[in-house]
Order: structure tokens, then sequence, then C-alpha cells
């Protein structure tokens, strides 16, 4: 599914990105905090995504286990367990999933919330009712992202979210700019990808025989855009 070669490859890149290089403007983008322009537009666009795929999850979760791939410090799965669910929240970054640990609230509302540190992918962790994956698979190469979320959709009864980077002329202009800014303003290669592309690479996939793409919904705002996508069996 993944080639054994690019996917490790991107996954310690990425990690050394989160845990050393841009560990600090992680913990600020993901708070109150004040931030840059550029980042305040990435702070909103993330809102509005987080929004949209909890707005594809059922209201009441309890009962469900959820699998918050990707989880960065954490806002989408303690939504997700207010909601009573069990969500297992994995992130490659020790150092995001730490942040996360002391964001926890006192009060799950019902739900419980477990945080490891570790690959996204890993078989490891079960079976679960729905997956979400936010702005985790956007950096990796179409055919290694497939072939995560036919992992994925293995292991999962109901339904996998999923956000990716929409191939388009202002997106490809954005990453070109974003290199020339200071190293503490830039974020991990993203790799884009045309929603036709991503469609007919699904259809290829044979893991994915039977499942079906449903919603989808694009997300800009400013410096920030991404698209969501739905699966389900």
């Amino acid at each position: 599914m993944m080639n054994p070669t690019t996917y490790p490859e991107k996954r310690a890149r990425l990690e050394e990105y989160f845990d050393r290089t841009a560990a600090d403007q992680w913990a600020k983008l993901t708070s109150d905090a004040p931030v840059s322009g550029i980042r305040k537009t990435v702070r909103a666009g993330r809102d509005r995504m987080r929004a949209t795929l909890l707005s594809w999850l059922p209201g009441d979760l309890r009962g469900r286990r959820i699998l918050d791939a990707g989880c960065g410090t954490g806002a989408l799965a303690i939504e997700l367990a207010r909601r009573g669910a069990h969500v297992v929240a994995i992130d490659l970054s020790t150092t995001l999933v730490q942040l996360a640990r002391e964001r926890l609230p006192a009060d799950m509302q019902g739900g419980s919330l477990e945080f490891v540190s570790g690959d996204m992918l890993s078989t490891s962790y079960g079976r679960f009712d729905h997956v979400v994956a936010m702005d985790s698979m956007i950096h990796y190469e179409k055919h290694d992202m497939v072939g995560g979320l036919a992992g994925l959709a293995q292991r999962t009864a109901s339904s996998v979210l999923f956000t990716f980077a929409p191939s388009n002329p202002i997106l490809a202009t954005m990453i070109r700019v974003g290199r020339i800014f200071p190293r503490a303003d830039r974020a991990p290669f993203i790799e884009p990808v045309s929603e036709a592309t991503l469609r007919a690479e699904i259809a290829g996939q044979p893991l994915l025989s039977g499942w079906r793409i449903g919603r989808t919904e694009k997300i800009s705002s400013g410096f920030y855009t991404s698209q969501a996508m739905e699966l389900y069996p």
C-alpha cells in the first residue's frame, strides 16, 4: 500500500519539523496566543475545517470508537470525546502529544481520550467506527495518501474523513511564496492533488472497493487551503 521508501522518509521529516523546528510556533497557532497575520489566516482556516469535519459526524457518539489520525494538540479529539466517544488520538510528534495531554480538560462529559505518540497507520490500535485525519495526509504523495486511507478503511466500520490539498494555481503560488518565509514560518512541504486525480486514485485502489466518496468541502482562508472528503462503505 505505502511506498516503503517515500512514506518513512516523509514521516521522519514531519516528525523533525513538529518536534524541533516549529514546536513553539505550533503551540501558539493552536492556542489563543497572538500570532502573525499569515498564521491568523491558517488558524481561522483550521477552525473552519475542524467544524466541518465535526458536522459530518453524529452529535451523539456514545459507544463509538474513533481514531484521530494526526491529532496535533488535540482540539478535534477533545470535541469528539465531549460527544461521548472513546477517542484514540495519535500523532508522530511526541512534543505535540505532550502538549495535547497538558491541555486535556478535566471534564470529558462522558467520553474518554487516549493520546498516543506513533504512526497513525499502525494496525496495533484495533478497529474503529470512524476515522478522522485532518491535515495529516496532505504531506504525502497521492499514492501513499490513498494507500494509507485504504489501510485505515480496513479497520473502520462507518466512515473515514480526511483532508487533502486541492491542486490549483492559487495554492501552487502560496507554496512557492511560502518557501521564502523565515524558517519559523514555514510549514512542511505539502503535496497538492486535484480532486479528479484523487477520485481516480481512490477508484483504482483495490482495498477501497465497495467504499464510496460522500461529502466534500473546500476551505480557503488566506494561506490555508484544504479540502475535506468523506469515504464510507
